[in-house]
């Protein structure tokens, strides 16, 4: 396991901000960590890079003790915190050999080099950090974050305060570090959750209240299933209000439909004998899957 967290606890004077949580992460996963504002993501993020200490249970990095082998797991990681500290003075090359020495790189030139490529900085290497837009900013800071090749990336917020063309410029960068790194993420901008991560990590005051895979997430339990049915035939609403357990009827389009309902299953049985039983012919029937933000909506409020 690239990251595994067991029963990760962190307390503030009353307040409990990680309530006792346990996770793990595989080589090569990218995973979306959500969760509202003080539901603990950037606590439990700052105990797995070292930069905070637990007050219970512990963190592993690449099978190595977080705050037992700091230096060790340090050199495995890559962290961008959610402020992302830069020197404004400091020209993009500049900071990025600072960062370099920092991390005691044999070749800091073709360190400097890749991580440059890697996110898209060429054109703007030369400048002063204070003198980029924000999204090269964020750029600098996944550079530094990666410069020194580590197994695993922890980056909080990433995409924060981007125009919607930077972030997608950035979501491109994070897959492609995916391909072979591990990378937790914390965002609240959910459409960018769905278009990088196959899996989600979603905490609520201090607590682990998901973590699989989004396509089952998405199929989860709810009262708010989606019918879609399109009909060969013009079908009118009256005959459709004859099915049972629908609680809400949209009509996109003549002989097309969107049924609400608590059991998709019976409402597309009832729709075939309905069907059958009025020579129609339904072009197409199937479920539609519950956003992220549905499911995000229902396990934290």
């Amino acid at each position: 396991m690239s990251i595994t967290v067991n029963n990760l606890t962190k307390i503030y004077g009353s307040q409990k901000a990680v309530n006792n949580i346990s996770f793990t992460i595989n080589k090569g996963e990218i995973v979306g960590f959500l969760g509202p504002n003080g539901a603990g993501k950037s606590t439990t993020m700052k105990i797995i890079t070292g930069y905070l200490e637990a007050d219970g249970g512990n963190a592993t990095v690449c099978g190595e003790v977080v705050n037992t082998q700091t230096l060790s797991t340090k050199k495995k990681i890559g962290y961008l915190p959610e402020a992302n500290p830069l020197y404004f003075d400091m020209y993009v090359r500049e900071y990025l050999e600072f960062v370099a020495g920092v991390h005691e790189i044999d070749n800091k030139t073709l360190a400097i080099d890749n991580a440059i490529e890697l996110t898209g900085l060429t054109l703007e290497a030369n400048k002063k950090i204070g003198q980029l837009s924000k999204g090269y900013k964020q750029r600098v800071g996944l550079a530094a974050a990666l410069i020194h090749n580590p197994e695993v990336l922890i980056l909080d917020e990433p995409t924060s305060g981007l125009d919607p063309n930077q972030i997608i410029e950035i979501r491109d960068v994070i897959k492609n570090l995916g391909k072979d790194k591990t990378v937790l993420f914390s965002s609240h901008i959910l459409q960018e959750v769905e278009a990088i991560c196959d899996r989600v990590i979603i905490i609520n005051r201090g607590n682990i209240v998901a973590d699989d895979q989004l396509s089952n997430l998405q199929k989860g339990k709810t009262d708010k299933h989606v019918v879609v049915v399109q009909f060969k035939e013009n079908v009118d609403t009256e005959t459709i209000k004859t099915i049972k357990e629908v609680t809400k009827i949209e009509q996109p389009q003549i002989s097309n439909f969107k049924l609400q309902t608590s059991n998709p299953e019976s409402v597309r049985k009832q729709l075939l004998e309905l069907s059958l039983k009025n020579n129609l012919n339904i072009v197409s029937l199937q479920s539609e899957s519950n956003s992220l933000e549905d499911v995000f909506k229902n396990l934290t409020n």
